[in-house]
């Protein structure tokens, strides 16, 4: 694991170019002739900062496919509607046909479609299933938004976006994999769980605007005028968190040290990001991302 994980912070006046200049972070390059799978929050049909942006997509879409990919999939699954109905409602099908990627609703899959997950010391009573589109790809981009979350997550940001990459039910298992996670009092644990077996090479959190409590499909509304962009989830949860305390949140979000809270600590716990706020090195790439990096610095500080 890297000794620190860069966050890029761009000012937001102009979405388009705020994706651009976060990715701008990034070598692209290495996309180039691979099998790209996008993560995207379409978890209801429900605006920004629900759901994710389309002009945030369109960005994110249109900068992987620059590098041509031997192809690029968007991955889905809605947990607060019908996948296939969100999507349509969100624009998605006829995006993918002018840019050129495809689609893969997850909760059409058939069984071959799902990776079944089993290991042990897990919080899942009998594992999970992950969409193939995720686990069997060369990378992995994700594009999530600043949500509280009010079902028992806390806050929804990149962990808890990879909860739209696993199933609620496959053909020929009768177990729904949603109540037992909706249902248990480690729910955040096994949120950070699922993140352990699939790689995420670059998030972009689109922080212009968030839920600072409700989430994940309607709450009280903030505007950071941000995007960020990392590797590592859980340095990006780690600063979604701090962005959060600095413009007010709920207690469970706010109280106690970002590194103790049991999303963040159990993904670091597992290695699948950075174990503490110090390893976090804040980058701001523009004049108006200076005073928000300074906000999310002094909640950051505070974990020390």
């Amino acid at each position: 694991m890297a000794d620190h994980a860069d966050v890029f912070i761009a000012g937001a006046p102009d979405r388009r170019d705020a994706v651009r200049t976060v990715l701008g972070g990034f070598d692209l390059s290495v996309l180039a002739g691979s099998n790209v799978a996008l993560k995207a929050n379409f978890n209801s049909a429900d605006p920004f900062p629900a759901s994710t942006h389309p002009e945030t997509l369109e960005e994110v879409c249109s900068a992987i496919l620059a590098e041509r990919p031997t192809r690029l999939t968007l991955a889905e699954r809605s947990g607060g509607g019908i996948t296939r109905e969100v999507l349509d409602w969100a624009g998605v099908p006829a995006m993918a046909r002018d840019l050129g990627f495809d689609i893969a609703v997850l909760d059409e899959l058939d069984r071959p479609g799902w990776l079944e997950i089993e290991a042990p010391l897990l919080h899942w009573s009998r594992g999970f299933f992950l969409a193939a589109a995720i686990g069997r790809a060369d990378h992995v981009v994700q594009t999530c938004c600043l949500k509280t979350h009010r079902y028992g997550g806390h806050f929804t940001l990149s962990l808890k976006n990879g909860v739209g990459c696993i199933a609620r039910k496959v053909p020929g298992v009768n177990f729904d994999f949603m109540n037992e996670l909706h249902t248990s009092p480690h729910q955040r644990l096994m949120i950070a769980e699922i993140n352990r077996f699939f790689r995420t090479d670059i998030v972009v959190l689109d922080a212009t605007e968030g839920f600072a409590s409700g989430g994940p499909d309607k709450g009280k509304v903030i505007r950071p005028g941000v995007m960020l962009a990392g590797k590592d989830r859980v340095a990006i949860d780690a600063v979604g968190v701090a962005l959060l305390r600095a413009f007010g949140t709920v207690p469970d979000v706010a109280d106690g040290k970002i590194f103790d809270l049991e999303q963040i600590a159990r993904a670091a716990e597992l290695g699948v990001g950075i174990g503490s706020a110090d390893a976090i090195r804040l980058v701001p790439l523009d004049d108006k991302a200076g005073p928000v990096t300074e906000k999310i610095q002094a909640q950051l500080d505070r974990d020390r």
